[in-house]
């Protein structure tokens, strides 16, 4: 059933510094790094996504997280987050200062194998372990249930399949399930569809979603999570992101674009979007070319207003 009302307020949690740096052939230096994660921590973002615990190897432009986390600027009311693939990512993980722990655990078996060389089963095994780590140095841990909505070697993923998975991290204890659209193959019904379903049965679980615009729908889609009472929202700066298993795979929704409809629709996120475009271009100076958020292509409103009565 779809709500008659939308959340009063919003959480975005900005990946950028993660999911969108992982995908840039160049590398981000360090020094960039840490000056942009600073800069998002001056939005009012409650949460970032700082960096990954991955062999150099299979990630080189995370090859650099102790050091990033290490000379951040630790902004009160920040949680700072990492991603970790495996059990040796999350005890390097826990040897520093984080707030969270996230991993990743697909519901496709062809797409875990190539994310991270594991089947599903050894995945979930490996959260297990993963748990335990993590509660030794009373870490939380967040697992995102990636392709949720279908996978783009074994086509729709069925609803059945990511209930599942989300009942077993449940009942592990992780008390944050975000469910992924990967590679952007969602659409506005099955997402109403599913995250009301998961509402239903894993009452007590805070879930999220995690959206990519890969063919123009995320906008609809994150609409359509909103109506099913979802409150918290993955979004990257300026747009950035990817997927490294499918190149095709674009960008996760820009923070300034998600913050921009929400507050156009009475949602407060609490989030400066002037201080989030400052970050995106920080970005686009370094990379050299645009990014796809539309507001830091054509402001918000109130801005256009402005040019138009200077």
């Amino acid at each position: 059933m779809i709500h008659t009302s939308l959340p009063a307020r919003v959480n975005i949690v900005d990946v950028g510094p993660r999911d969108g740096f992982q995908t840039e052939q160049a590398f981000i230096p360090t020094e960039l790094k840490i000056r942009v994660i600073d800069a998002i921590s001056e939005t009012g973002v409650p949460k970032i996504e700082a960096t990954s615990f991955v062999h150099p190897k299979a990630v080189p432009q995370m090859a650099d997280a102790r050091e990033v986390l290490r000379a951040i600027r630790r902004a009160p009311g920040v949680a700072y987050t990492v991603l970790v693939p495996n059990t040796k990512g999350a005890e390097l993980a826990v040897e520093e200062s984080i707030d969270a722990i996230r991993l990743v655990v697909c519901a496709s078996e062809t797409f875990n194998q190539r994310n991270v060389r594991m089947s599903v089963e050894e995945s979930v095994r490996d959260c297990e372990e993963i748990v335990k780590i993590a509660s030794r140095r009373d870490v939380p841990v967040e697992v995102a249930i990636g392709v949720s909505f279908g996978c783009p070697f074994e086509g729709p993923t069925p609803e059945k399949r990511v209930a599942e998975l989300a009942r077993t991290f449940a009942g592990m204890g992780i008390r944050e399930i975000s469910i992924a659209d990967t590679v952007g193959m969602a659409n506005p019904t099955q997402v109403t569809r599913l995250m009301t379903r998961l509402r239903a049965d894993l009452d007590g679980a805070k879930l999220s979603l995690h959206i990519h615009n890969t063919r123009g729908l995320g906008f609809a889609n994150a609409l359509a999570g909103l109506q099913a009472g979802i409150d918290t929202y993955d979004a990257s700066i300026g747009g950035l992101g990817g997927c490294p298993v499918t190149p095709a795979a674009t960008g996760n929704l820009p923070t300034e674009d998600l913050v921009n409809m929400c507050e156009e629709m009475g949602i407060e996120t609490g989030i400066d979007i002037d201080k989030v475009m400052e970050a995106s271009r920080l970005m686009e100076e370094f990379l050299g070319r645009r990014l796809p958020s539309h507001v830091l292509l054509a402001g918000t409103n109130q801005q256009a207003v402005a040019r138009h009565q200077a």
